[in-house]
């Protein structure tokens, strides 16, 4: 199969693809998705073949808007609706119940709740918009990988995989979508990204809380990222706490090391990856990093700054810490 890149010129042909049961990459404002027709059942688990991923990991719904989320939701709670108004278009996912069958259980994975998520990109909604149904919305990469934040690094995971790719350019946040369970008594953040605890808990007047469980092996997460390996590069990855211990990392051409711009220095000959100046540039350029080493045959160890946990820090550590599967760094 032939994987085209579309632009905003192809956005007709990119929904007609998605008609007809194809695979389509598409931009957001947090990294690029992987587009299928989430009421075609067969499409749906051609993206989980696609990727490589588990079957019994729930795919988000990728909506055009309010309206388009009201077909398949058994209601709007009241949470639901504040949270909707002050940040959707956004990087925020809602979960609510679904009517029965409304949606394809390779999408719920069998619950009777479904994950919602309406992206910022215009190229995206004028898809959604021209297809007229909602689209899957799971990262374009190989299942496991870091998620991809370009179009290129979609093409590299999935080319002859998927029919087409939409460029719209480097993703703006470059973590994925903070995810509330808003079917529980008390909301339940399941994945940090850029909206925080705090922010969700200031617009609903009531404590947002942080999950910090993990999900038993026969059980089905609510939320993608609960369960699985995910945002790993080939070679092992370690996290260093403290900035001063990268003087006592291996200093050779099979290390590669990623930290703020301050710290990369006094690396002999290591390879480097600059996050940036600010944690907020460091979440915007981590998946980035992971990728530029892993597609360094030479590194064999990558060593990643960490941050002290805080609701500013709290998304970025949360991929970290998958990628390098909980593993610090001690000297």
């Amino acid at each position: 199969m032939d994987t085209q890149i579309f632009n905003k010129d192809n956005i007709k042909q990119a929904a007609q693809l998605l008609a007809q049961g194809e695979l389509v990459a598409f931009p957001t404002e947090t990294v690029y998705g992987l587009g299928a027709d989430a009421t075609n059942e067969e499409a749906v688990k051609n993206v989980y073949r696609a990727k490589g991923r588990p079957s019994d990991n729930p795919l988000i719904v990728t909506v055009a808007d309010e309206a388009m989320m009201k077909k398949y939701v058994t209601e709007i709670p009241a949470d639901a609706q504040k949270l909707i108004d002050h940040f959707w278009s956004g990087p925020l996912t809602l979960i609510l119940f679904v009517k029965e069958g409304a949606l394809p259980d390779a999408v719920t994975g069998g619950l009777p709740t479904a994950a919602f998520r309406c992206p910022q990109d215009p190229l995206t909604n004028e898809l959604i918009q021209t297809l007229a149904r909602p689209i899957v919305g799971p990262s374009a990469n190989t299942s496991t990988k870091p998620s991809p934040t370009t179009a290129e690094h979609v093409y590299h995971d999935l080319k002859g995989k998927i029919a087409g790719i939409i460029d719209n350019g480097p993703t703006k946040i470059g973590l994925e979508s903070t995810i509330i369970d808003l079917s529980v008594d008390q909301p339940v953040v399941l994945r940090p990204g850029e909206i925080t605890p705090d922010e969700l808990s200031e617009v609903l007047h009531k404590k947002v809380l942080l999950n910090k469980g993990t999900v038993q092996t026969k059980d089905v997460p609510k939320a993608p990222g609960m369960k699985y390996r995910h945002y790993a590069p080939s070679s092992p990855v370690y996290i260093v706490d403290d900035p001063a211990d990268f003087a006592y990392i291996p200093h050779d051409s099979s290390v590669g090391v990623a930290a703020l711009a301050d710290n990369l220095h006094d690396l002999g000959d290591a390879d480097s990856f600059s996050l940036g100046v600010s944690i907020d540039e460091a979440a915007h350029n981590l998946f980035g990093a992971l990728r530029y080493f892993d597609s360094n045959e030479q590194i064999k160890t990558i060593y990643v700054q960490g941050f002290a946990k805080g609701n500013i820090s709290a998304a970025y550590m949360n991929r970290l810490n998958k990628a390098a599967s909980g593993n610090h760094f001690k000297k």
